[in-house]
């Protein structure tokens, strides 16, 4: 039977959908707002290094939002962090090389490394509020997610296709009308994949970045990662089910709220002449477009300051000093180097000496004992990594390419990625020895639990961008399997396949911290390796150990990416790149 008010009906759903909308994003902002002031209440109380924890279900909220506060500032200095050092490595030739092998340095540098000197800057900085020590914590998860970012961004940059530079180059736009409006869209898709898997990493590094000792003290914040590590070392099974339930409801939340909006924005800037008629929706995403409440912002505010800003940049540009000649530039820029240049060699003179001290220390056989560790430890990040490969690039490839099934797969992918899995390592641990194996495996399957995704997100991406209109030339020319393989699919993930191998590598030898060494109640399992000896130094306050291993671990890292990674970097960058 039909209804007898269809219209009005009609109306009333009409006039009163977008109040709700409105009502939603406003309901959103103001409980953003209270968030924020609870942090800085916090945050600017007095220090309590050392909070006690309590395994009771009812304090996981508080916990949780600690932790979660904790994440995604790190992620937003990330983000940050990884745009400016990305834009200012593809651009700056005179910087390029040394900028890169920074990089490579700085990714392979495990958490524990940074965690002594961090702490205690940020505690001598802040000594009296809780804020150094919580800023200490974020710096630490700051460096467990950057790198992966930073690459993703200087990768695209240097693969953005010739004819859309020139475009810029032809309609004369400014660095920042570069940046916004060619440049950010370009790495778009490689920038949100990337920042999924720097989020899990911040999630599994945080039992090691809100619980540690630094020497004789000890830090203990509260969150969700002192709460699982807490019953994981008191062999409270059901707290640590509690703890890793609510951490997959802050995954799935996390998807639904972020991510999935976010991936369905992204896929408007996919590089192709076809548009796909498979397109990922997400209802979030639709409740921004439709509030009225936003648009106006945008439409009163936004817009206009942007074009303002556009405006004053182009007359920047042709009022640009012209009594300034290109040599007087140069001099000047050739000054400024030279001074950052002096400066820089100066800081890392009197590192070098005191680094030095310090290394004088060490005796013959620990040196030999670092050596075997660090070959122990590559041995096992190339197999974890060869493992990793094996299942990540076909499945990647299958997600990408079907973005329905990337919107069932995606939560999964994302709630395995953030599973700590130093949470669960002990029941790795038991059946491994039951088996008649021991921990010099389990730390493979660890190492791969923690950098696999770097390898998956990236394939995922890379097939995603992939343009439509190469799929259906392949569909029409009737390409096998292997043709589709070898001309289509490899060559159009291939830049990103190997952005995600770095950083992959990178996260491999930063995850020997916890893979090599393991507190299990009041035991200690460890084997040979360079994150043993590191883990172990951390632990007993042994600078000069720690030192001298971080050093080994960042020549090895360095060493390979100049021999392997560098090379794949450059023929990503010619051959492999989309043109039209």
């Amino acid at each position: 039977m039909k209804s007898p008010y269809p219209l009005s009906r009609a109306l009333v759903v009409e006039r009163t959908w977008p109040v709700f909308l409105d009502l939603t994003v406003a309901t959103a902002l103001l409980a953003g707002f209270y968030a924020i002031l609870w942090v800085a209440k916090f945050w600017f109380s007095g220090a309590v290094p050392e909070v006690e924890i309590y395994r009771s279900p009812s304090h996981l909220p508080l916990y949780a939002f600690y932790s979660t506060v904790r994440i995604f500032v790190a992620y937003l200095l990330s983000l940050a962090f990884a745009v400016g050092y990305g834009y200012t490595a593809a651009y700056n030739r005179r910087l390029e090389a040394l900028m890169i092998a920074t990089l490579d340095i700085l990714q392979s540098i495990p958490v524990l490394s940074f965690l002594p000197g961090v702490m205690l800057a940020m505690m001598s900085l802040f000594p009296s509020r809780q804020l150094g020590i919580e800023l200490g914590a974020i710096l630490l998860i700051f460096t467990g997610e950057v790198w992966n970012m930073a690459f993703s961004f200087y990768s695209s940059l240097k693969s953005i296709p010739r004819e859309l530079q020139e475009a810029c180059q032809i309609n004369r736009f400014s660095a920042m009308q570069r940046l916004f409006q060619l440049e950010l869209p370009y790495a778009t898709i490689g920038l949100v994949w990337n920042s999924m898997v720097s989020v899990a990493s911040g999630w599994f590094f945080l039992m090691v970045c809100e619980m540690f000792p630094v020497g004789s003290r000890n830090f203990r914040l509260p969150g969700l990662g002192s709460y699982l590590q807490t019953a994981a070392s008191n062999g409270d099974y059901h707290a640590m089910v509690w703890g890793l339930i609510t951490m997959m409801l802050i995954v799935v939340l996390t998807d639904q709220l972020l991510w999935r909006p976010l991936i369905a924005w992204s896929d408007k800037f996919k590089f192709e002449n076809v548009e796909s008629a498979d397109r990922v929706t997400s209802p979030i995403l639709h409740l921004i477009r439709n509030s009225n409440m936003l648009a106006a912002v945008q439409r009163h505010t936004l817009v206009p300051l942007g074009e303002a800003t556009y405006r004053w940049l182009a007359h920047r540009e042709l009022r640009h000093s012209p009594g300034d000649s290109p040599k007087t530039s140069s001099r000047r820029t050739t000054a400024i180097y030279v001074v950052v240049g002096v400066v820089a060699i100066a800081t890392v003179g009197v590192a070098a000496f005191h680094a030095l001290m310090l290394l004088r220390q060490i005796h013959r056989h620990d040196l030999l004992g670092l050596l075997v560790g660090a070959a122990a430890t590559f041995l096992r990040v190339n197999v974890s990594l060869l493992l990793a490969s094996a299942w990540t690039i076909p499945v990647g490839v299958l997600i990408g390419f079907h973005p329905r099934l990337a919107s069932i797969t995606q939560p999964l992918a994302q709630i395995a990625a953030s599973f700590p899995a130093t949470a669960f390592f002990p029941v790795i641990l038991v059946l491994l020895i039951k088996a008649g194996l021991g921990l010099g495996i389990g730390s493979i399957a660890l190492m791969m639990l923690g950098t696999q995704w770097y390898i998956l997100f990236n394939v995922i991406a890379g097939a995603m961008a992939i343009p439509s209109d190469l799929k259906e030339v392949a569909d029409l020319f009737h390409f096998s399997s292997l043709q589709r393989w070898t001309t289509v699919i490899l060559p159009g993930i291939f830049p990103f396949l190997i952005t995600g191998l770095v950083t992959a590598s990178g996260g491999a030898w930063n995850a020997s911290i916890v893979a090599e060494y393991f507190e299990l109640k009041n035991h200690t399992l460890r084997t040979v390796g360079l994150g043993e000896r590191i883990s172990a130094a951390s632990s007993d306050g042994n600078f000069p150990i720690l030192l001298a291993a971080t050093i080994i671990m960042a020549l090895m890292v360095v060493t390979i990416n100049r021999l392997v990674w560098r090379p794949l970097y450059r023929l990503a960058e010619t051959k492999y790149k989309l043109e039209g």
